[in-house]
């Protein structure tokens, strides 16, 4: 799933279409990229790939992640910086002791599919291949953190496309960490054969038949049970809710899949009186442009600034932005800053994530930010406008 977001329940979206997610809060580890060697790359589909990197033992804590974090690959193509985020789709590894002191190395994987147009996915599907090494942020994001006690717990998964990605580790740690958890997976795509990891679903199916409940709706392709044919609208959902999934018995909901989706769900479960703070959700995609470098701007004499200073790895920085500019508060930092830290700059995925410390800013959209990071101050500094003279803010916090 590329450029998304996740999120318990408000604002932020793919929060990426953002907001991130939900749970108690877990510390952040601050983003930072580390060249990685592609180990694999296995087809999943005809226009998707699981690729699999492999994180040398010295970089192994620097990529524990939780299941449904993601990381963003950079790279460039063209002479084109190009950078895109990828949940992770393999639950994390346990390394034992002895593996930790033989200096294994441990894996990560994520699933590209390919985007009409797009730069990177038509690349990685033709152009990728073993022995290439990549830059690859460590992970980030909150959709299913706090997940700790699931003994005699139900959750459901909503997925539509390469929205399965994250619901895929989600899936495989519920099962494997609870012997009375059980899982729901509601699963959209066009036909059978754009079903993204369809065996391991199937597999995953075998070691946990009476706990894992797989749920398939194919758009163009019949099925026997009419609930399970056609695009999913607020009528099948309601049917679904009211044949397949009870609502009643299910603890947490997640969903992973383009904004449409994602809203239709929302809307549908809070209608039917599931509590806001039991959805989370992730969006993979805003539909806009990702930024790749700073806009250029320029400051003239006489010119009425904004004075916005950033705190990044201890060193303060300061930067000029002109009213009439409109700029962003990240695209300022990266004039001065070209190290400022970012992925889908569209609101999504929270990378770019800063605390405001004196002034203040208006954000455009928000799809990566729970209500409460919001209220200490956090902001997307992607979708960050300044409406005081001066601003300073702090992706060290």
């Amino acid at each position: 799933m590329s450029l998304f977001q996740t999120t318990h329940a408000a604002a932020p979206a793919s929060a990426p279409p953002p907001a991130h997610s939900g749970g108690p809060e877990t510390p952040r580890k601050r983003a930072r990229f580390h060249s990685l060697t592609v180990e694999d790359v296995r087809p999943l589909t005809e226009d998707a790939v699981e690729v699999t990197f492999t994180v040398p033992a010295e970089l192994a804590d620097d990529y524990d992640h939780l299941p449904g974090q993601y990381v963003a690959l950079r790279t460039t193509l063209d002479g084109t910086e190009i950078r895109r985020s990828y949940s992770l789709c393999r639950a994390p590894e346990h390394r034992t002791p002895e593996q930790i002191a033989a200096g294994i190395p441990t894996r990560l994987s994520v699933a590209v599919k390919r985007d009409e147009g797009g730069l990177f996915s038509t690349w990685a599907q033709t152009g990728l291949h073993p022995g290439f090494r990549i830059d690859v942020m460590s992970p980030q994001g909150t959709f299913t953190s706090g997940l700790d006690d699931l003994d005699h717990r139900h959750i459901v998964g909503i997925a539509a496309g390469s929205g399965i990605t994250p619901l895929m580790a989600l899936a495989h740690t519920v099962l494997s960490r609870s012997g009375t958890a059980r899982f729901t997976l509601l699963y959209t795509n066009r036909s059978t054969l754009d079903v993204m990891f369809l065996e391991d679903l199937a597999d995953l199916k075998d070691r946990y038949p009476t706990r894992l409940t797989l749920h398939h709706v194919l758009s163009r392709e019949q099925r026997t049970a009419p609930v399970l044919s056609g695009r999913i609208d607020e009528e099948k959902l309601r049917t679904i809710l009211d044949v397949l999934i009870d609502p009643a018995d299910v603890d947490e909901w997640f969903l992973c899949g383009p904004l449409s989706l994602v809203d239709l769900c929302r809307e549908t479960l809070a209608d039917v009186g599931v509590p806001r703070e039991h959805i989370r959700f992730e969006l993979f995609t805003t539909g806009d442009e990702p930024l790749r470098t700073a806009r250029p701007v320029q400051v003239k004499a006489g010119q009425k600034t904004f004075r916005i200073e950033v705190n990044l790895d201890g060193v303060s920085s300061t930067v000029e932005s002109p009213v009439d500019a409109h700029e962003s508060v990240l695209n300022a930092a990266l004039r001065v800053r070209p190290d400022a830290p970012f992925a889908c700059a569209g609101g999504v995925c929270g990378t770019c994530r800063a605390r405001v410390l004196e002034g203040s800013v208006t954000m455009t959209e928000n799809y990566a930010l729970e209500p409460d990071e919001l209220e200490r101050g956090y902001v997307l500094t992607c979708q960050s406008h300044p409406t005081s003279d001066r601003v300073v803010v702090d992706y060290d916090v």
